[in-house]
């Protein structure tokens, strides 16, 4: 398995859920507002009726780690509970799609993903 980077990645999103849920839990977070917000980075989605370049763009934007652990680590050092647990909401986004088998996109169509190019070397 330590060899099939595809279940790696898979398993790696299931971690960053587990570990953001667990996390928001501890934080006591309001599940109401969790599940409101849980798929907010899906509406970066609507650039694709522009055009494929744009949605992946802006669909990449938000479905990587990155923005999310800056957003999380400058809430730790403010001391913005808030903002905190939105960072986490937006983790634990990611993590589904990765799970799931959702993966960064390519400009060439919505289905064309890293983890897809991943998978194929198995």
């Amino acid at each position: 398995m330590l060899t099939k980077p595809g279940y790696l990645l898979h398993a790696e999103g299931a971690v960053v859920l587990t570990v953001s849920l667990a996390a928001y839990h501890e934080l006591n977070g309001n599940w109401l507002v969790f599940f409101l917000l849980l798929l907010w980075p899906d509406l970066f989605m609507l650039g694709y009726l522009v055009n494929v370049r744009l949605g992946a763009s802006l669909y990449n934007l938000v479905h990587t780690y990155s923005g999310a652990l800056l957003l999380g680590a400058g809430a730790v050092f403010e001391h913005g509970h808030n903002t905190l647990l939105f960072a986490l909401i937006w983790t634990a986004h990611i993590g589904v799609d990765r799970m799931l088998g959702y993966g960064l996109k390519y400009p060439t169509f919505f289905k064309d993903t890293h983890l897809q190019r991943v998978a194929t070397r198995l």
